[in-house]
């Protein structure tokens, strides 16, 4: 396949095009969606075709036997990140914001503190709030433009009524691959406070070269007992409306918690998820996944070029995802200025930085996982509405 194939995805309930103008006020005609975190690319093929081998059954029933769907989850984190998983510790989830929310459901209470290092994906939050827990936001340090985590000010922080923390690994939004000695200290901090540790991992498979994602079930065994580890299909291989996710727990104790209230809910995944993720986590995806890669590293170059070249802009050096998270403070333009300028003169949708919590204040994030037709367009307008910096 091409990745620079044009897609029209406008009329087919695409959040990320067709809710662009309401939301944003970015014009139809002539905007660049460049927030909600999917892809503008077809999946892999072996995807698509497991959709047409389903509807050549023309049966869309009840499924059954998942012994071939876990081997394949098993087989890509053992291939792909040498990561031993075993069939019993898969449960499936809606996603992984529900799999968030299960997991705040299962191990917290009402009041309890959960703690995230923001700025962060903001769905954490959102469920959090919404289960009647008190996020604990944890501000990551900004040393010379690049996220480190700050664990004496943490420390201090801590009140005594946090049982959880949200680990978003690689993160989202500062594209910060974690390295041994920063999981480790995750580790050491969610022991010395008694947490349980949730880590997202779901843009694992979006690494770029010069980096290695680090699992954090295999950062330290003496953290099993209270890890959860979350990964997917959906933001690797762009299917994230077949809203499926691989919650993984390593502790039967844990799992056992899990279960009672996947079960108690009565959460079962759907059969359009599992066939694709079963076709997904192939060697076909892999050499796919490997194209992509080379692709958006490309795109990353283009609008990392583009930003350098405006006074006051600074983009967060990329080492995983495809989400460029942008800097305007040496602007010295107050928030709705900068935002103004991109999104009424460049016409471009962007995420607002505020939305991942405490330290996003002056980003803004672009996804970049685009044809690169339109990253070079976005470029291009960006230098026109800041041209009086330059």
């Amino acid at each position: 396949m091409s990745f620079d194939e044009i897609i029209d995805r406008f009329g087919t309930h695409s959040v990320k095009w067709d809710m662009m103008e309401p939301i944003y006020g970015v014009p139809a005609d002539d905007g660049i969606a460049m927030w909600v975190a999917d892809m503008d690319f077809r999946p892999p093929k072996c995807v698509s075709d497991a959709l047409v081998k389903m509807n050549d059954i023309g049966i869309y029933g009840y499924y059954g036997d998942d012994a071939a769907y876990l081997d394949a989850i098993r087989w890509w984190m053992k291939e792909r990140h040498n990561w031993d998983v075993a069939r019993e510790e898969i449960f499936t989830t809606h996603g992984l914001v529900n799999g968030t929310a299960m997991c705040v459901d299962a191990f917290t209470a009402p009041g309890d503190g959960v703690v995230l290092m923001t700025p962060v994906y903001h769905a954490f939050a959102k469920v959090i709030r919404a289960a009647g827990r008190e996020v604990v936001e944890c501000q990551l340090a900004l040393n010379a433009g690049r996220y480190e985590m700050d664990f004496a000010a943490w420390d201090a922080q801590m009140k005594g009524h946090e049982t959880m923390l949200v680990l978003c690994s690689p993160h989202n939004p500062g594209g910060r691959v974690w390295t041994q000695a920063e999981l480790q200290g995750v580790a050491d901090f969610c022991k010395r406070h008694d947490l349980v540790l949730v880590s997202d991992e779901i843009h694992h498979d979006l690494v770029f070269d010069g980096h290695t994602h680090i699992p954090m079930a295999n950062v330290d065994s003496s953290i099993l007992d209270r890890l959860v580890m979350m990964t997917a299909t959906t933001k690797t291989f762009n299917i994230a409306g077949s809203h499926s996710g691989n919650v993984i727990i390593p502790d039967p104790d844990l799992r056992a918690k899990f279960g009672g209230r996947m079960a108690a809910l009565g959460l079962s995944p759907n059969s359009f998820g599992l066939f694709m993720a079963e076709a997904a986590y192939s060697p076909e995806g892999a050499t796919w996944v490997d194209d992509l890669l080379v692709y958006l590293d490309g795109n990353r170059k283009v609008l990392d070029a583009a930003i350098a070249d405006i006074p006051g802009l600074a983009s967060m050096p990329l080492e995983a995802t495809y989400l460029s998270w942008v800097d305007f403070a040496g602007t010295g333009m107050a928030r709705e200025e900068f935002t103004r300028r991109v999104q009424s003169d460049a016409r471009i949708a962007v995420n607002h930085g505020p939305t991942f919590g405490t330290g996003g204040e002056s980003f803004l994030r672009f996804n970049i996982a685009t044809p690169r037709t339109r990253v070079v367009e976005a470029a291009t307008r960006l230098k026109a509405a800041f041209a009086d910096l330059q």
